[in-house]
């Protein structure tokens, strides 16, 4: 049997990169899925995929720094599959490498809406549904850059940590409401927007590589597969962990 046969995922960020593969990762372990982004041809794409390889999906537009539409993205998931079990909090930006003395106030403003906010807004609407059904698992995406500091980063930096933070308190006030809460924290991985770097900048694969001790990149999926275990049984004493998904980088 499917470690999430009869369970419904929300997937934040889901139109491409990891939130796809975990969109796709989830629908294997036979979860339907709820794939939500600002993106509406790429969100519908996912769902294309998963319902092409058997599984069963629905796209919701959302901006998941906005309350009204966090708040319809979680009832309208009611709605559709009757109950709320796991979601991966996945949407995130990144913002132009820049010095701390030169970014922007609009710009901070914005990274923090939707990487660390959107977390909580997406939490806050998420649990008490995850609660009616019994309990669940939520997983957050944060980064390596919620471990440590980050040299031209500032905003990003501070929004992940901000997340792991978030992550370790959301899950100790629901311990023993049977809702277990953890982050993820990718190094590079080989999507869509480091794609389209490595296309304007080719010679910056090495260093790319050489960021992991495994010297090369992970793979979305592989960071997919994660995210799920850890929403399974599998994991059933895991919460409250930030776990590096990084080929030992922070193991520096």
């Amino acid at each position: 049997m499917k470690k999430l046969e009869g369970k419904v995922a929300i997937v934040t960020g889901g139109a491409s990169g990891i939130g796809r593969a975990a969109s796709l990762a989830f629908a294997g372990e036979g979860a339907k899925v709820v794939v939500a982004d600002v993106l509406g041809p790429s969100g519908e794409e996912t769902v294309r995929m998963v319902r092409g390889a058997g599984g069963e999906a629905l796209f919701i537009q959302t901006d998941v720094s906005k309350a009204g539409e966090v708040r319809a993205m979680v009832d309208r998931t009611v709605e559709v599959f009757g109950r709320l079990d796991c979601a991966f909090n996945n949407a995130g930006i990144v913002a132009q490498d820049v010095s701390v003395s030169r970014a922007t106030e609009e710009s901070w403003d914005s990274i923090m809406a939707i990487n660390l906010k959107g977390v909580f807004l997406c939490m806050k609407y998420e649990i008490p549904r995850i609660l009616k059904g019994g309990g669940g698992s939520i997983v957050n995406n944060a980064s390596v850059m919620g471990l440590v500091g980050d040299g031209g980063h500032p905003a990003y930096a501070a929004s992940k940590h901000g997340v792991v933070g978030l992550t370790k308190t959301v899950a100790l006030q629901y311990a023993q409401a049977n809702i277990r809460v953890n982050a993820v924290c990718p190094g590079v991985v080989r999507t869509p927007m480091v794609a389209k770097l490595l296309a304007e900048k080719p010679d910056m694969k090495p260093l790319l590589d050489a960021i992991s001790p495994m010297k090369r990149m992970a793979e979305a999926e592989e960071v997919a597969r994660v995210v799920v275990f850890l929403c399974t049984e599998d994991a059933s004493f895991i919460n409250g962990h930030a776990l590096p998904i990084d080929g030992g980088a922070v193991a520096r």
